[in-house]
């Protein structure tokens, strides 16, 4: 049965995204410890692109279903994971890449969520937190999806963070989302 398309991420309220993550059931691959079998000759660019033997992988439909068997291994490696087996996957940067924003709220009361380019949503807060590396190219915002896996936040989106947080009275200069404070700065 094929997966339902997402909802249009700038209809939804805070509310609505929060249910759908909840809603949203994904396989028990933290349970599945099936042998390696090799390479799944795949790759996730650091644009979100997944490929495949080379080749980008088209179908939205394809990437979201892959994307809910990824797994981050204990030695920092990436697995596509089933209950009968497992196979290395490359990863650039983060194996998302959070696309669009919303925020509602100032300060302590601020929330805000995102939509991942396989179209997952997600709230940062606690269980989500936000995170900023700094590198030789500027800074790189990160935003946890589940164990182990972020989602790089796009440049856009960044700018959008940075001047909330400049915007507000914290020191150091940060973001609050549902109820826990990320500083702009990495520590």
């Amino acid at each position: 049965m094929p997966m339902a398309p997402p909802p249009e991420f700038d209809t939804l309220t805070l509310a609505d995204i929060a249910r759908l993550a909840d809603a949203d059931r994904l396989p028990p691959v933290d349970r599945w410890h099936p042998d390696h079998c090799g390479d799944s000759e795949m790759r996730i660019a650091r644009d979100g692109t997944w490929f495949h033997q080379g080749s980008p992988i088209g179908r939205l439909a394809m990437v979201r279903a892959f994307s809910r068997i990824l797994r981050r291994e204990p030695d920092g490696g990436y697995v596509l994971v089933t209950p009968v087996e497992k196979l290395d996957i490359a990863v650039e940067d983060a194996p998302f890449v959070a696309v669009e924003m919303k925020a509602e709220g100032d300060g302590r009361d601020a929330m805000l969520a995102f939509r991942l380019n396989t179209g997952e949503v997600v709230t940062a807060g606690p269980d989500h937190p936000l995170r900023f590396e700094e590198r030789d190219d500027g800074p790189h915002p990160y935003v946890r999806v589940r164990g182990g896996l972020d989602a790089l936040v796009s440049r856009a989106i960044y700018y959008d963070l940075a001047e909330r947080a400049l915007a507000g009275d914290e020191t150091p200069p940060g973001l609050w989302s549902a109820g826990a404070f990320f500083p702009l700065q990495p520590e």
